[in-house]
């Protein structure tokens, strides 16, 4: 009978046996299912698909990057068809794994990879019947890296193919340097002519992928885009209502390219954006918010500066308490940062009569479903933006 401890014990030594593959097993795997089924795997996008399916595999505790693989096999399973052909494939990348992982790859591993491959591929059947048969990842190059402070970066990436999105919907995002691990992030944009997209990713504890964009990743690197997913964030179309935007840290970017999609095709609704930060000096958008602001007399930017003994006294408290004093009727209300504020956001709306209907906070993707999310620390389903 297996224990919880066995159990564990396996999933480590598929994540070692994993681990041990080098950069060469992608074209291996691409080779191997070439030589079975040629033109099945486009060979440009065999890396990407390689190391999604390999982490898939191996069992990833994040409940975001789970769905993020799920997401993007789901998708690619539909566009390439491969769906007729999982057989082929799960033994192409199980062949392909023991010949990297030797001496690592025992017969009693092989076995449980194999009921690992089963599980996997059922999730991605299930993902891949909710998905559409559009692009299952974008190759971006990075064309702009600034550091607005020592924990953030603000990313510009270029699509080789345009990227369609709505602003506050969020997207996966990968670089090489970590192969098969992705981070929600949402678009600080709303789309531009140039089909250029902004990303804000703050370096969090234990956050491998968002330490690597932040502090390793240069103009000119690759990055690869997944699927974009809806948050809850994005604008009813059918509502002219005014808005209140309540933004933490870089929670800012969601709602900063909802701002821009009111600038886009103005409707005559006023929108009050609430910006939370410690002092004013954490203010790490600052210049774009005040371009922002004096082109358009319907925005109104309010600082909630939490710990700065200089800040006005109508800007001095968290974001949520300034933006209760900012409140108005009928107002439709999107919040985006720290969970902490998200968790309260909720109560002390209802507790002023703001409707249920009227308040959007982010949602976390559910595994298999095509949900979205904003700024999902690797390791726990929540939203974090402070």
């Amino acid at each position: 009978m297996r224990t919880v401890n066995d159990d564990h014990a396996t999933r480590a030594s598929l994540a070692a046996a994993w681990e041990s593959v080098d950069v060469r097993a992608a074209g291996d795997f691409w080779c191997t299912v070439e030589d079975r089924r040629p033109g099945l795997l486009p060979q440009r996008d065999a890396p990407l698909f390689f190391t999604a399916l390999g982490c898939l595999l191996i069992g990833d505790d994040a409940p975001a990057n789970r769905a993020a693989l799920l997401l993007l096999l789901g998708r690619a399973y539909r566009r390439f068809d491969l769906l007729p052909h999982t057989s082929t494939i799960g033994d192409a990348l199980l062949a392909t794994v023991a010949r990297h992982a030797r001496p690592l790859w025992t017969p009693q591993l092989a076995t449980a990879a194999e009921r690992a491959l089963c599980r996997a591929t059922r999730a991605i059947r299930r993902a891949a019947a909710q998905a559409d048969a559009g692009p299952a990842w974008w190759h971006v190059e990075v064309i702009g890296h600034d550091r607005p402070s020592p924990n953030i970066a603000i990313l510009t990436v270029r699509p080789w193919r345009r990227l369609p999105f709505q602003p506050g919907q969020a997207l996966p995002v990968c670089t090489p340097r970590m192969p098969g691990h992705w981070r929600w992030l949402s678009p600080a944009n709303a789309p531009r002519p140039d089909g250029t997209v902004e990303l804000h990713v703050r370096a969090v504890p234990a956050g491998t992928v968002s330490h690597r964009l932040v502090h390793e990743v240069r103009a000119g690197e690759p990055l690869w885009l997944g699927p974009p997913a809806d948050t809850g964030l994005s604008l009813d179309p059918a509502s002219t209502g005014d808005l209140l935007l309540v933004a933490g840290g870089t929670g800012l970017a969601p709602l900063r390219a909802l701002v821009e999609q009111v600038a886009a095709a103005p409707d005559g609704r006023r929108v009050t954006l609430v910006v939370g930060a410690r002092t004013f000096t954490d203010l790490y958008d600052p210049i774009a918010l005040d371009k922002l602001q004096c082109a358009h007399d319907w925005l109104t930017v309010v600082p909630a500066l939490s710990d700065d003994p200089c800040a006005e006294p109508a800007e001095r408290g968290d974001a949520l308490t300034i933006a209760l004093d900012c409140h108005q009727p009928d107002q439709e209300i999107y919040l985006c940062g720290p969970q902490a504020m998200l968790a309260a956001a909720r109560p002390r709306l209802r507790a002023l009569g703001v409707p249920a209907t009227r308040i959007h906070l982010p949602h976390a993707p559910a595994p298999g479903v095509p949900g979205g999310g904003v700024q999902f620390p690797e390791k726990v389903d929540v939203c974090e933006s402070s």
